[in-house]
């Protein structure tokens, strides 16, 4: 369990998931990108830390000499986050999880590839994507430890960047159509987050259990004391958390029209 320091007067901490940067197509892309740099902007001023919960970008592979073409503003916004001194932490989801170093090392991120325990304030959160938690899904669990494999990311890579990224698009595509329309919670006996989240507190107290991966926004009481939330997605909703250290509330950006 991490331990931060108590918020400064007026500092919030952000948290948001499920960008898909890259889809469906490059001129929606950036104009979500576009969107999505406002919202940095705006927030940069109170943030004492980002949390970005996975599937920031829809597909991402670091070859050795060469990564995904694409999505400069908001590499560079992350870069003036983390320059300035404000903590950016990546969880690599089931959409970017073959990161390695040029992300952390070019911008700064932290990179978490579990779920991560930290206390913020003085409330005790658990932080991750969400793939692969919970009980069912065994198809998904076993390509995620394909995928995970060293030997097979080294495979990959011996495939040429033209051929090996048009091919993880594809798959890619076919991934995120379960997400082409909203979905709606489905009760606790179907959702594996809830019940991965009534499995963790069995073992330790949390506030806040908070996921992005289902792209449905949510904050659902557990007990008397303890929330699961999700935290929606920036391709139907432009949804995120924000902490200020007692209680934590999900919003929705609207960007300026000036």
């Amino acid at each position: 369990m991490d331990k931060n320091d108590s918020l400064k007067e007026g500092q919030k901490i952000y948290f948001a998931s499920d960008f898909h940067l890259g889809a469906p197509s490059h001129d929606a892309s950036l104009a979500r990108e576009k969107r999505l740099v406002q919202w940095l902007d705006e927030i940069k001023p109170q943030a004492a830390a980002l949390y970005l919960l996975g599937d920031v970008f829809d597909f991402w592979f670091e070859y050795r000499k060469a990564v995904p073409k694409g999505f400069v503003r908001f590499l560079g916004k992350i870069a003036e986050f983390t320059d300035h001194g404000i903590p950016v932490h990546f969880f690599a989801g089931n959409h970017d999880l073959w990161v390695f170093d040029y992300l952390p090392n070019e911008t700064g991120m932290v990179i978490h590839r579990k779920p991560y325990r930290v206390t913020l304030g003085d409330k005790k959160f658990y932080l991750a994507h969400g793939d692969g938690l919970g009980p069912g899904d065994g198809t998904f669990k076993l390509l995620k430890k394909i995928f995970s494999n060293s030997l097979a990311q080294w495979l990959f890579a011996r495939v040429h960047p033209n051929l090996g990224i048009g091919l993880a698009h594809k798959w890619s595509l076919g991934s995120r159509n379960e997400h082409a329309t909203p979905d709606d919670f489905r009760g606790e006996e179907n959702e594996m987050l809830v019940q991965h989240a009534r499995q963790v507190l069995k073992q330790e107290y949390f506030d806040y259990l908070i996921f992005g991966h289902r792209h449905i926004v949510l904050d659902h009481p557990l007990n008397e004391s303890s929330r699961y939330v999700n935290l929606g997605d920036w391709l139907h909703h432009f949804t995120y958390g924000v902490f200020d250290g007692n209680t934590l509330e999900l919003k929705k950006f609207v960007p300026s029209k000036g």
